[in-house]
């Protein structure tokens, strides 16, 4: 099996243009997600991006594996960034989930508050 989508020069892209790729659905959007998750830490206009991506039902509804969704995966990265915006953006990102999306974050995550998960540390 052959996928004809070009691939997404995500390095190459500006912040609109990552975030347009995800909100169009692009094949390759996961890694315009995951290019916005390492900009985050020191762009601030990355990490509002990416923050607001995770209120869309295509990321939260769009699994990478078992029940890890992209939107869980923006969160992640947020929190990952370890700087005041963007985990406040993950904060907040994280209160747009539905109950049920959020206990099994913090359960996926291992803490009882989102305020308390460092998934950078875990690398």
């Amino acid at each position: 099996m052959t996928f004809d989508a070009p691939v997404l020069p995500v390095h190459e892209l500006s912040n609109a243009e990552l975030e347009e790729a995800v909100r169009s659905g692009h094949f390759y959007r996961a890694r315009a997600v995951f290019e916005l998750g390492d900009r985050a830490r020191s762009d601030t206009d990355a990490a509002d991006r990416l923050g607001a991506l995770t209120q869309l039902s295509l990321l939260q509804n769009d699994r990478l594996f078992h029940l890890v969704s992209l939107a869980w995966a923006a969160i992640i990265s947020l929190l990952s960034a370890e700087a005041p915006h963007p985990r406040s953006v993950a904060y907040a990102a994280f209160a747009g989930l539905e109950d049920d999306d959020q206990r099994r974050l913090l359960r996926y995550l291992k803490v009882d508050r989102i305020e308390d998960a460092h998934p950078g540390r875990l690398r």
